[in-house]
């Protein structure tokens, strides 16, 4: 008869203890697990890898990407500053050229000027934008706010300060179109240039 069966005489009363039979080994009733080479076996801590000891490996930035991304970004920047700058230029030749409006003169600076002032803030604010992801939890949030901020401190100041009207606002929208598309591309370069390590 089974020896845990209840009906048998020796498992009757289940006493702390009490093992029924001739079960008498210590190892007796205790999992094992199942060994490939020996069958079921002992189960061993050390045959699985701890996963929690694993490093942790977060995101991390493609710098030829990051780079290549906010170069061309730099270039479109420019070439934006110096198409406002030339549409403005011809605007005022044309307004000076029929004598109604007198002689208007709004640039403070050529449209080369601009261009290139368009091409080293995107450089940097690329600087800028990977400084903040090493050093900050959420980088493409302070960048929105450092950026946003110049911005408006850019297109404010020479309205405030320049002499003449038409010197401010034309200097005011020259750096707006800088501004936004540093602020719209290069947070999308760096967004898109961050990847999953596995």
């Amino acid at each position: 008869m089974n020896p845990r069966d209840p009906r048998d005489q020796h498992t009757a009363h289940y006493e702390a203890g009490y093992q029924p039979g001739n079960y008498r080994d210590p190892a007796y009733g205790q999992d094992h697990g199942y060994s490939p080479d020996h069958g079921y076996g002992t189960y061993q801590q050390s045959d699985y890898p701890d996963r929690q000891s694993r490093p942790q490996q977060g995101p991390d930035v493609n710098i030829g990407m990051f780079v290549g991304g906010v170069f061309a970004a730099a270039v479109v920047t420019a070439l934006a500053a110096w198409l406002c700058a030339w549409i403005i230029e011809i605007i005022a030749t044309r307004v000076t050229e029929t004598g109604s409006f007198g002689v208007w003169n709004p640039m403070s600076q050529d449209a080369y000027w601009f261009a290139a002032v368009a091409f080293i803030c995107t450089l940097l604010a690329g600087v800028l934008w990977y400084l903040l992801r090493l050093g900050t939890p959420s980088p493409e949030l302070f960048f929105n706010w450092i950026v946003g901020i110049l911005t408006a401190a850019a297109v404010i100041i020479p309205l405030a300060l320049s002499s003449h009207l038409w010197v401010g606002i034309s200097t005011a929208v020259e750096h707006l179109v800088i501004g936004l598309p540093i602020l719209s591309m290069v947070g999308m370069v760096g967004a898109k240039s961050v990847v999953n390590q596995r």
